[in-house]
């Protein structure tokens, strides 16, 4: 029987998924993709069904475990955050050369305006250079259909599908129907051409012109797919391709419909033909797209001359930030909608770490001892703990990526900085800390590791962190001295003791590492509420 659920774009991906036959979904939590894999824990098919659903180390663990599922013949999905593909940028590539077996979609969730993030990367860019087709749903019904369609087509093409999902599609809700046709998991079967899964050279050149071949036939398929039209308008004054959530947001500013021809796009390769089409009935296209103009940027080679093209290069839309009803309204010309007066009554305030926060109480501890060290410089990373870098803290100097704090403490180490601090948490620690750490090992960097285990990842929610319970015993199994790994609990009444120790490890001329272990409070309020 058919049921309507009202789900936030991240579910109605998981539970498009699920209905699938999906065997496991492989992820690190990054906002906003985070309710994907946090859906799909918690729904009572993935008890039944026994659904992998584990949290990886990192994105690039998580995408090879999915293409060793695939491989197995088995439907899986890999999830994250936009800037998560760029961990698994190996892996991902690769999977385009190996090609899929059992269905694999890859999610990454992209961040335009940078909520939570430290830039606006476009994930379609990464399907246009893996030769990977794309599928961007409009709406959230949208999305849980094609989810079960993208398992279909990567099997039926052999080729994982990166499905792009943006900020608003990822967490605003809508009613979302679901059919009676729930699949049962895919049973185990291998792959037919076993050589092009090994990527040796003479396997790989073969592969490659297979792919290329392909793509053509992706691009094919973009033109007839259901989730690409051409509708036709009253007003031939202006013609628009509307991608992804874009379309949307031109629907709302139009609910009786569009008078303007509209090429909506959902799955790539770009529909070359169906663009054509368009620009056989007007002679100015305007583009709207969430993201990067990648579209608007290839549309010169698709034209002929005398096509003008409007959209986010030339100022019609904003060039950075997230699209939004009002900026596509503008953009047609629309008049402004009137607006609400902003509240005298609610004031803007910066995020901060949370009151009772053990983060807080190492961050004044070390404050207190670097006063000390007028050369001392601080690597940070990202996590929750990244707010020291804002007041009253202002602790921090740098924050690049995941895993940068160790690397970029030992380079500034080798040129003379001293004392170099890292600071990392714990899951970013094993998500790709563990590596500098080596390296520091290995290069014997004066470098003072500061590891603030909260025993969870606070920054997306509070899911497992992979090292928990054996930060220490990792640390030593990477070469660093026993009676340099310290373990200290960030409380005011532990300040003289902290300080002393973090004194100590400074003064102490190679590797050292200092583990701040306290709860994160959010956690353990709920595990409180629990009991």
């Amino acid at each position: 029987m058919a049921q309507k659920n009202l789900l936030l774009g991240d579910e109605a991906l998981a539970l498009g998924a699920l209905h699938a036959g999906l065997s496991g979904v492989y992820a690190y939590p990054g906002t906003p993709s985070t309710e994907i894999t946090e859906y799909i824990q918690i729904h009572p098919l993935t008890a039944a069904r026994k659904v992998h659903c584990d949290w990886s180390s990192n994105e690039k663990t998580a995408m090879e475990a999915a293409l060793g599922m695939s491989y197995a013949g088995k439907r899986a999905l890999v999830c994250f955050k936009h800037v998560g593909l760029n961990v698994c940028a190996d892996p991902f590539m690769g999977s385009a050369m190996t090609g899929a077996n059992g269905g694999l979609i890859i999610a990454s969730c992209d961040d335009p305006s940078m909520h939570s993030s430290q830039n606006e990367q476009d994930s379609r860019f990464y399907g246009a250079f893996a030769m990977m087709p794309v599928f961007e749903p409009s709406n959230q019904q949208e999305t849980y259909q094609m989810a079960r369609d993208a398992f279909d087509y990567s099997e039926k093409r052999g080729i994982p599908v990166l499905m792009r999902l943006t900020t608003r599609m990822a967490h605003s809700r809508a009613v979302v129907e679901n059919g009676e046709d729930i699949r049962e998991q895919n049973t185990l079967h291998y792959p037919e051409k076993p050589r092009q899964w090994v990527t040796l050279p003479v396997n790989a050149r073969v592969r490659n012109r297979e792919l290329i071949r392909d793509y053509a036939l992706f691009e094919e398929d973009a033109v007839t797919s259901p989730y690409n039209f051409l509708t036709e308008g009253k007003d031939n004054s202006l013609g628009i391709i509307a991608c992804g959530i874009a379309y949307n947001y031109l629907m709302e500013n139009y609910p009786e419909g569009c008078p303007y021809p509209v090429l909506k796009v959902s799955q790539y390769p770009f529909p070359r033909e169906l663009a054509r089409q368009l620009a056989a009935k007007t002679r100015r296209i305007l583009v709207m797209e969430e993201g990067q103009p990648l579209v608007e940027e290839r549309l010169n080679g698709v034209f002929s001359s005398g096509i003008q093209i409007l959209g986010r290069l030339d100022g019609t839309l904003p060039r950075d930030g997230e699209l939004n009803p009002d900026a596509v309204r503008k953009a047609l010309g629309l008049p402004a909608l009137p607006q609400y007066p902003s509240s005298e009554v609610i004031a803007p305030r910066p995020p901060a770490l949370c009151q009772g926060c053990g983060h807080r109480d190492f961050y004044t501890a070390l404050n207190n001892v670097l006063k000390d060290y007028k050369g001392a410089r601080v690597f940070g990373d990202i996590g929750c703990y990244t707010l020291g870098w804002m007041p009253p803290f202002n602790s921090l100097n740098t924050c690049v990526e995941m895993g940068a704090s160790l690397t970029m403490a030992q380079g500034a180490a080798y040129s003379g900085t001293w004392p170099a601090v890292a600071v990392i948490g714990d899951s970013t620690f094993t998500h790709s800390g563990m590596t500098g750490l080596l390296d520091a090992v290995n290069g014997k960097a004066d470098v003072t590791l500061c590891i603030s285990d909260n025993l969870t990842t606070g920054m997306t929610g509070g899911q497992d962190s992979a090292g928990t319970g054996r930060i220490e015993a990792i640390c030593e199994g990477l070469g660093v001295e026993k009676e340099h790994i310290r373990t200290i609990v960030p409380l005011p009444k532990n300040y003289p003791d902290m300080e002393k120790v973090i004194r100590e490890e400074l003064e102490y001329h190679g590797v050292s590492v200092i583990v701040c272990r306290r709860e994160c409070i959010q956690t353990l309020r709920r595990h409180a509420a629990k009991k």
